[in-house]
């Protein structure tokens, strides 16, 4: 797996970063859910840039200009309900993109900290000889993102997989690149080092799903 990880080196990305971390400002639902929408706008720019191109003439009121234009057919697959702050960022930079949705949640039996994930819905087009961009805020045991693989796996084989995350864990990542295959490239605005008995990052920054929709029962 190629790892794209961006909170090593400063950039305004690391604004949002800290803004949806910050246990002060993150409880502005609007602003929180704003800000990973434009986080999956820059690291959707940042993946838009090993994509397939080709040259094509656009006509101007003054003449013709030869421009770059994308070639692939995207899917954007987002995990419910918290991918779909950055599912929105990304998709609007991939205005022709087909769109799947999966809902996966923690089932942890009588109360212990072990658990497993399940997943109920899940809408998707064919997925073959497409770009498939899964997008999943946080990466934290990688055990959602292996279960989102083994579903699509019925839908056709892509021709190249993406993921796309805010903050992940090293475990996590370290999951994922032993279940995806060689060439996936995973996007990732930050790094934590650590998981907490129960699975969550640490330090993180809480549940997303909460913190973009309201608690949930």
């Amino acid at each position: 797996m190629i790892i794209n990880r961006f909170d090593t080196s400063p950039s305004v990305l690391n604004t949002f970063i800290s803004e949806i971390r910050d246990v002060g400002i993150q409880k502005d639902a609007m602003r929180f859910r704003r800000n990973i929408e434009r986080i999956g706008e820059v690291l959707g720019y940042e993946m838009s840039k090993t994509l397939t191109y080709l040259e094509k003439e656009v006509i101007t009121p003054l003449g013709s200009k030869k421009i770059q234009s994308c070639t692939d057919q995207l899917v954007l697959c987002s995990v419910l309900r918290a991918g779909l702050p950055l599912h929105h960022g990304i998709l609007n930079y991939f205005d022709a993109a087909e769109n799947a949705f999966i809902s996966a949640y923690r089932h942890h039996p009588n109360d212990s900290d072990d658990f497993e994930v399940v997943v109920k819905y899940f809408a998707a087009p064919c997925l073959e000889n497409k770009v498939l961009v899964l997008t999943d805020p946080m990466l934290a045991t990688g055990k959602t993102l292996e279960n989102v693989l083994n579903v699509l796996k019925g839908h056709g084989t892509p021709k190249k997989i993406h993921i796309i995350s805010v903050i992940g864990s090293q475990p996590g990542v370290e999951k994922v690149k032993k279940v995806f295959p060689e060439d996936t490239q995973l996007w990732i605005a930050a790094i934590d080092d650590e998981l907490s008995s129960k699975g969550y990052i640490v330090p993180g920054l809480g549940d997303a799903g909460d913190l973009s929709y309201g608690i949930k029962l």
